[in-house]
């Protein structure tokens, strides 16, 4: 038996420019962070005393005799590509899917890493990252970026480059001291709307938003810069938040609603110096950028929605349970 543990991202500037069909163009960049949330596959060898040979419970529960019948993509793909058969799958997580945290590509990464672990092989968080792609924007043939596979299966806060050659990770060196006051400015709120991000991918597609993306490209090595230089006040990161969400809404039609707007304003009435709704748009989670005195005034404004915790993690995916079986 296998238990891999993903964490969940929270991106914060150049979303959109780790889109393949602009990136291999234009280049493009990201700043995100993983936290403390995460999701949990577990997977083993099926016990042969079933009329079924795979088992798969997630939100609805498949029972197969084969691989092909099987109903969820990325199983389905991932099961084909690794040649798995005769195994029980169950997933849990933290927080809900599509949420604008990047589950589904948490869940593809941590899938992964427990079918090499059950196969008795170690792969690295490059590879993950690599095949976690593939699967989701090939084999499945899922609208996407590629930042929400190589957080997961990295980990920590950095920068990742894409350009035609691919991609680099490049953690963001930054005071232990300073990274806590970044996390304790945050209050991240689910907004209890959510929805598919290649949905929302598909409604944008057709949108002219090369030159805005390539706007929201240059606030990365801004953003880069306030979080790495310490005589910059990081208040200014609130700033540029608010900034590259104003700029990011202009992207699509389906980037953001009425309510999702109303939300916003809410909380940078009450004292929030920015923030943004993550992930591709539409619902979700939205994180403020919150000054400590403000934030009590911010909790009143959203009391009508649901407060999320969180600490920044630095791990990325990783087995945190094996044992073997034999039948």
């Amino acid at each position: 038996m296998i238990i891999t543990k993903t964490p969940f991202r929270m991106s914060f500037f150049g979303g959109g420019t780790d889109m393949e069909e602009y990136f291999r163009e234009n280049k493009g960049a990201v700043i995100s962070t993983t936290i403390d949330k995460y999701c949990y596959v577990n997977v083993r060898y099926l016990p042969p005393f079933f009329e079924y040979k795979t088992e798969l419970i997630y939100s609805k529960i498949e029972r197969v005799k084969d691989v092909e019948d099987i109903v969820h993509p990325s199983i389905k793909n991932a099961m084909k590509s690794l040649k798995m058969d005769n195994i029980r799958l169950t997933y849990d997580a933290d927080l809900p899917a599509r949420s604008g945290l990047g589950t589904s590509s948490s869940f593809a990464v941590g899938m992964l890493n427990a079918f090499y672990s059950l196969k008795g092989e170690y792969v690295g968080k490059k590879r993950l990252a690599d095949e976690a792609i593939h699967l989701e924007r090939v084999l499945c043939n899922e609208a996407g970026g590629w930042q929400d596979q190589i957080a997961a299966a990295f980990g920590g806060l950095n920068r990742i480059d894409f350009n035609e050659e691919g991609y680099k990770v490049k953690p963001i060196i930054i005071s232990p001291e300073r990274k806590k006051k970044l996390n304790n400015n945050l209050m991240m709120y689910f907004t209890g709307f959510t929805r598919f991000s290649s949905d929302i991918q598909k409604a944008n597609k057709d949108n002219d938003k090369a030159k805005k993306l390539k706007f929201m490209y240059e606030l990365v090595d801004e953003a880069e810069k306030i979080l790495t230089n310490k005589e910059v006040d990081l208040d200014e990161f609130g700033k540029l938040l608010d900034y590259t969400w104003k700029l990011k809404r202009q992207t699509g039609n389906a980037v953001s609603t009425q309510s999702i707007d109303e939300i916003y304003e809410k909380g940078i009435k009450a004292g929030a110096i920015g923030g943004k709704l993550l992930g591709a748009g539409g619902g979700g989670f939205i994180v403020f950028y919150v000054q400590p005195d403000k934030q009590e005034s911010v909790r009143k404004a959203m009391k009508d929605y649901l407060y999320i915790p969180f600490e920044f993690e630095n791990e990325g995916t990783k087995v945190i349970y094996y044992t073997s079986e034999i039948y």
